[in-house]
């Protein structure tokens, strides 16, 4: 049984966010696709993601524990409960669908935050001789971005201008999820009628994208 985790990174209704319009009909696709597929959704702007303090960890991206733990406020062990929580509902999964827009260059701040939040030693990395690999290579895993972005981006400053992506592409690589597909709702420009266009030519893409990543 495929488990699909579906991370929002817009405060907009969905509606009204054509990350998430498409980022829905992604995760449609893939349940259409997985009959007995099971989908859990984190809403960056309504999950609480917490800001990491330095007394949340014993050393480098380990956790404090037992009595470490214990010496913490109470809302400081609630904090850390809550990052153990998102690690281990991010590791469970099998499939990953992000829908953000383009934000100055990259993704708005909570895709940020959430990240730091799930890149921690023994959920997603570990570290040999204080070297740091991850750990998510241990089953067949797919993540898919889907970002949308107000020009039309040439491919050839696409590298360029595209950081946030290229970011997320390389953490995921990183903790260990080698198969990463980029989905751009690009050139939802400033009238409806653009916003619609760009929205159904990435929609466009998706049976196709669907079929090559599961064959």
């Amino acid at each position: 049984m495929k488990k699909i985790l579906y991370i929002t990174a817009n405060s907009k209704s969905e509606d009204m966010s054509s990350s998430r319009t498409v980022g829905r009909r992604v995760v449609n696709a893939i349940l259409e696709k997985f009959a007995d597929a099971q989908s859990e959704e984190v809403d960056l702007y309504k999950e609480h993601i917490p800001q990491l303090k330095g007394c949340y960890f014993a050393s480098r991206s380990s956790l404090v524990t037992g009595e470490a733990k214990s010496k913490l406020t109470a809302e400081e062990q609630k904090e850390i409960d809550q990052v153990i929580k998102l690690c281990d509902q991010f590791k469970n999964a099998d499939i990953y669908v992000l829908a953000s827009p383009m934000w100055s260059l990259s993704f708005p701040a909570p895709v940020k935050e959430y990240i730091d939040c799930i890149v921690q030693s023994g959920k997603t990395i570990e570290f040999d001789n204080n070297k740091p690999h991850g750990i998510l290579d241990d089953k067949p895993r797919v993540f898919v971005y889907v970002q949308s972005s107000g020009a039309n981006i040439s491919w050839i400053i696409r590298p360029a201008l595209n950081k946030g992506l290229n970011y997320v592409h390389d953490i995921m690589k990183f903790i260990g999820i080698t198969t990463f597909e980029e989905l751009l709702v690009d050139g939802t420009g400033t009238t409806e009628q653009e916003r619609q266009e760009a929205i159904q030519n990435a929609t466009n893409k998706i049976d196709s994208m669907i079929n090559r990543l599961f064959l």
